[in-house]
Order: C-alpha cells, then sequence, then structure tokens
C-alpha cells in the first residue's frame, strides 16, 4: 500500500515558538459581510495560515479510517476495494502535501509532529459542524459510509464556510475566497512571501493521480486547490469525474473520492455518460463482506492491561506512526527531499497493523487494531 513510488517523510515543532499575532484567536480573522451572516471571510496574512494549519489537519484526519478500512481486508481478497481505498489513499498524502506546500507559500510552518494531528477516534473532522463522528472501523457498509460523509460534494449553490463547515468543498471554497481577496488587498508579492526552497515538487516521489503543484502565485495557489476539491467530489461539482486517469488502470478515467466510494457501495462502476443523479451503470465490482478482519471500532491501548501482547503492539505502531509524522514534518520545513524516507516505514506500519488485526480481543469477539494516539516525543522510542 501506498506505493505507487510515494510516501511522505516527517521533524517534531515546539508550539511554544508561535508568535502572539500567529496564536491569537482565530475567530478575529473571520468577517462577516454586510447584509448577511458569517460568510467566513479570511482577512488577513495570519487567518489563512490558521485557516491552512486546519486544512493540514482535515487531510490528515482522514487518513487513519481509511488505513484501517485498507488494512482490515484480508490478504489476496477484495482486490478492486482494496484499488480504491489505496488510490484515495495516495491522494489524500497529495492533498496533505498540497497544504502544506500553500502554507510555504504564504510564509506559514506546516505542523504535522503535533498532539491535535491525533486527538483520538471517533471524532468529529477538524472544525467541521461535528454532524457526525469518524470512527475506525473495518472495512464494511458501515466503513463505507462514513467515507462518503467525509467526501460528501457540496452543492453549487453552497456558500463557502471556513469553520462550521458542511462539505470539505465549502471549506476549500473559503480558502479560495480568502486568498483572492488578500492577494487584491495586499498584493501578491506580499502574500506569496514564502520560502520557493520548502516546496515539495513531483521529483520528490509522487506519481499517483493528480499533480504535485509548486505554489508561488494566485494562479497556482488556485490550482491547488482545485486538485484538492475535484479529486474529492468531482469537476465543477457536477461531475462524477476528478479529471485524471485512474492510477492502477490508465485507460480508464478517474471518478473522484466519493464516487469511488459509491462504486463499492452500489458494486458498480461508472461509465462515461453516468452522472450523479444517473448513478453507476457499468462493469459490476465483486465484494465479498466476509473476508475482511473482525477489528474492535475505534481501537485504544487503554482498552487492554499494561505489559499484555496487545498493548504492547499498539504502543509500538503509535510510536512508529508519530515518527513518520516527525519524518513529515521535517520535510514540509525546508528538506523535501526527505519524502523517500518515509516509504519503507508505511511498509512496516502496514504489517504492525495487520498483525494487530489477528490478534484477537480478550472477550474472543473481535481483534485489536492500530489505536493512531499521539506519543510525545520525549516518550517515544527510536524507530524508524
Amino acid at each position: 500500500m501506498l506505493h505507487k513510488r510515494w510516501f511522505i517523510g516527517m521533524n517534531n515543532y515546539d508550539l511554544t515558538s508561535l508568535t502572539a499575532a500567529e496564536t491569537k484567536p482565530v475567530t478575529s480573522e473571520v468577517g462577516v459581510r454586510a447584509g448577511g451572516p458569517l460568510a467566513g471571510t479570511i482577512t488577513s496574512i495570519n487567518g489563512l495560515r490558521h485557516h491552512l494549519q486546519w486544512a493540514i489537519e482535515l487531510e490528515h484526519a482522514t487518513i487513519p479510517p481509511y488505513l484501517c478500512a485498507l488494512y482490515s481486508i484480508e490478504p489476496g481478497r477484495n482486490l478492486e476495494a482494496v484499488e480504491v481505498i489505496s488510490s484515495v489513499v495516495i491522494e489524500e498524502m497529495l492533498h496533505l502535501t498540497l497544504a502544506a506546500n500553500l502554507m510555504n507559500a504564504v510564509g506559514g510552518e506546516p505542523r504535522v509532529d503535533v498532539p491535535q494531528m491525533l486527538p483520538g477516534y471517533p471524532r468529529p473532522l477538524p472544525h467541521s459542524d461535528r454532524s457526525f463522528q469518524v470512527s475506525l472501523v473495518p472495512f464494511g457498509p458501515e466503513a463505507i459510509e462514513t467515507l462518503l460523509k467525509i467526501e460528501q460534494p457540496s452543492r453549487p449553490s453552497s456558500p463557502p464556510e471556513a469553520d462550521n463547515y458542511e462539505t470539505i468543498g465549502q471549506f476549500y471554497g473559503a480558502m479560495e475566497r480568502g486568498l483572492r481577496e488578500l492577494s487584491s488587498t495586499i498584493g501578491e508579492k506580499s502574500l506569496f512571501c514564502g520560502d520557493p526552497a520548502r516546496q515539495v515538487t513531483d521529483e520528490h516521489v509522487y506519481s499517483g493521480g493528480g499533480h504535485m503543484i509548486t505554489v508561488s502565485n494566485l494562479a497556482t495557489a488556485l490550482a491547488a486547490l482545485s486538485e484538492i476539491v475535484e479529486q474529492g467530489e468531482g469537476a465543477e461539482h457536477a461531475e462524477v469525474w476528478d479529471g485524471d486517469s485512474d492510477v492502477f488502470h490508465p485507460q480508464r478515467d478517474q471518478v473522484a473520492h466519493y464516487y469511488r466510494f459509491q462504486e463499492l457501495k452500489l458494486g458498480r462502476r461508472y461509465r462515461r455518460g453516468d452522472t450523479p443523479r444517473s448513478g453507476p451503470s457499468g462493469d459490476t465490482i465483486s465484494i465479498d463482506w466476509n473476508a475482511v478482519r473482525p477489528m474492535r471500532a475505534d481501537p485504544r491501548t487503554a482498552d487492554h492491561v499494561v505489559g499484555t501482547q496487545i498493548r504492547l503492539a499498539q504502543e509500538d505502531f503509535n510510536e512508529s506512526y508519530c515518527a513518520l509524522l516527525q519524518l513529515l514534518e521535517q520535510a514540509f520545513n525546508g528538506a523535501p527531499q526527505t519524502l523517500g524516507a518515509a516509504i519503507g516505514g508505511m511498509y512496516t506500519l502496514k504489517a504492525k497493523a495487520q498483525a494487530l488485526m489477528q490478534m484477537p480481543t480478550e472477550d474472543g469477539l473481535a481483534t485489536a487494531g492500530p489505536a493512531f494516539e499521539y506519543v510525545a516525543p520525549e516518550r517515544r522510542a527510536s524507530r524508524a
């Protein structure tokens, strides 16, 4: 998993180094438009940096539930579902990197190795309207419903929402508005003031669907936002297609994340001529819902006695995952060449997660699973 030549490598960051301007309440950066309700306008460069950090947290928040669904599938089974979920994970890593490129372009510093990246599951999407909870569950109908809620397209008439958003597209709509308005009011040169050497580019290991975009001005910033939104919910909120080729089957056009998960739910692929209204009418997809390891939902180390096999394995996984977050932060803060260093670590994480999913829980009703809990740097063993 996460091959197709890409993963991400990761330093921890001292939050006490934030300036007073960066730590002031973000509500002061959101404006109210005359004659209307809170419209989610981002009114300063510091407010934009706050929201780009939220975007980094948001893109990461989708990855643990996708990985749990993926790793719970029995090896060699449900290969079409494995391809679908793998392709989405690869692209979510692209989105995370694009959010970091945007942050670096406007002079911010992406933070990845921080506790808010792993606050525990179940959880709402970061800074959303909290209308649903994201859980860590094995592959199955419940998992697919959660993934569909995460990737839900926004309606064409939906307003931008910088906070308490209903859909990810609305959140990025507020980001687009902020970028346009700040570029107009303070000028592109003042807005895009970051060091170009901190940008992650295709040469640093990405070869999945979509494009790594070097952000240096308004046009490239808007292109990065468009890449994120179209891969998630389709082109212009109206199509099932995201404009790319299928990463595993280059002869096929690729559908957006929401519609890929719909294909799994409905057991049929989209084909040319299909629309969001029509649904998929192409080839059937065969899924064996029983070929899945029965991982306990929302695994926690606290559910197991200290020193037991499951507890030790979960703690080991947590430390290894946080070590990858540390590498990723290094890559996003001036060392993009370290991205390739995490590829081997991702294979190790996959093996550790799958080993947990083979360990029966104490009640014998399920298996264990990865907890994705944050471990402070000073408490980590030396792991890769």
